[in-house]
């Protein structure tokens, strides 16, 4: 077996598209993914999973319909279960998200334009 880390600079470095998960590891059932956001996202859930944005470079805001919360560099922010949320990057911005496997980046509602490709390994 060959032991080798993941460098998240260089995973990164391998896309450009924007809103399009790529997937980087798994842990059990849960995937960790890479994706560039800008702009704003549409409104979603995920009725049965927590989904956690951990910000690597840049900042991220993440609306809910009774607020909102700010990640810096460094910062992260467990959305709960079936709690709408909208992200939003005024700049681009690198972040992981950890989610179980075949969680669709929309949400439970309705598949979209924005909604990405499942399972993209890089």
């Amino acid at each position: 077996m060959q032991h080798k880390s993941i460098n998240f600079a260089d995973k990164l470095s391998l896309f450009s598209e924007q809103w399009s998960p790529k997937v980087v590891a798994e842990m059990n059932d849960y995937q960790f993914k890479l994706v560039k956001l800008e702009g704003e996202f549409v409104w979603h859930d995920h009725q049965d999973t927590d989904e956690t944005f951990i910000v690597l470079k840049g900042s991220l805001r993440i609306d809910f319909r009774d607020g909102y919360v700010n990640l810096s560099e460094g910062e992260m922010y467990v959305v709960p279960k079936g709690v709408e949320h909208k992200p939003y990057a005024e700049k681009e911005v690198e972040v992981m998200l950890i989610e179980p496997k075949g969680v669709l980046n929309t949400g439970d509602g309705e598949i979209s334009e924005r909604t990405a490709t499942n399972d993209v390994w890089i």
